[in-house]
C-alpha cells in the first residue's frame, strides 16, 4: 500500500500539512501587510491601522497553529497533556511579565482612546527634564517620540498612560494638558 502524503497520522503527511499551513500564513500575512500599506497612504493617523495589522498577522499564525495542532493526532494528545500544566505556567508567566502585560494593556488603551496620535507634538517629563517631542509611533509596548534636539525618546506605554502629557498641537482647540 502506498503512503498518502496528506495523511496527518504519518510524519511525512504531518510535515506536508505543516508546510501548507506555514505557506498559507506567509501568503495571508503578506496580503495583510500590502493591504495595510495601501490604506496607510489614505489616512492621516495610521496608529490604529498599524495595530490592527500587527494583531491580524499574529492572529493568522495563532489560528493556523491551533488548526494544525487539531489536525495532527499526536499534537492533540500532547496538547491535552500540556493543558494540565498550563494553569501553573500561566500564573508564573503572568507574574514574570507583569510590566510587559501592563505596557500591552496601556498600548491597547492608547490605540483605542487615541489621546495622542502619530504626528502630535507633546511635552512630558523625562529623566532629562521637560522634553518637547513629536509622536512617531505608538506600538503595543512603547511609544516612540522624536525630541526637538533630534534624539529618540522611547516611553513604555504604562508610563505614557499614567503620566501627564501636554499635547501642544491639539486639532480640536488650544493646547491642553491631558492625563494620558
Amino acid at each position: 500500500m502506498g503512503l498518502n502524503l496528506l495523511d496527518p497520522t504519518h510524519v511525512l503527511g504531518a510535515t506536508v500539512w505543516g508546510c501548507g499551513f506555514l505557506a498559507a500564513c506567509l501568503v495571508l500575512t503578506g496580503f495583510i501587510r500590502r493591504f495595510t500599506r495601501r490604506i496607510e497612504t489614505h489616512l492621516s493617523d495610521v496608529t490604529g491601522l498599524r495595530f490592527a495589522s500587527a494583531f491580524a498577522q499574529v492572529l493568522v499564525y495563532l489560528v493556523a497553529f491551533v488548526l494544525y495542532a487539531h489536525l495532527i493526532p499526536e499534537l492533540r494528545t500532547l496538547g491535552t497533556a500540556l493543558l494540565t500544566g498550563v494553569s501553573v505556567v500561566s500564573v508564573v508567566l503572568g507574574l514574570a511579565a507583569q510590566n510587559t502585560l501592563g505596557n500591552l494593556i496601556a498600548g491597547l488603551s492608547l490605540v483605542l482612546y487615541r489621546p495622542i496620535r502619530v504626528g502630535d507634538s507633546v511635552q512630558l517629563t523625562t529623566p532629562r527634564g521637560l522634553t518637547t517631542a513629536a509622536v512617531e509611533q505608538v506600538s503595543l509596548g512603547y511609544t516612540l517620540l522624536r525630541a526637538t534636539d533630534g534624539g529618540e525618546v522611547i516611553v513604555p506605554n504604562s508610563l505614557m498612560i499614567s503620566s501627564v502629557v501636554i499635547r501642544l498641537d491639539d486639532p480640536d482647540g488650544p493646547a491642553t494638558a491631558a492625563n494620558t
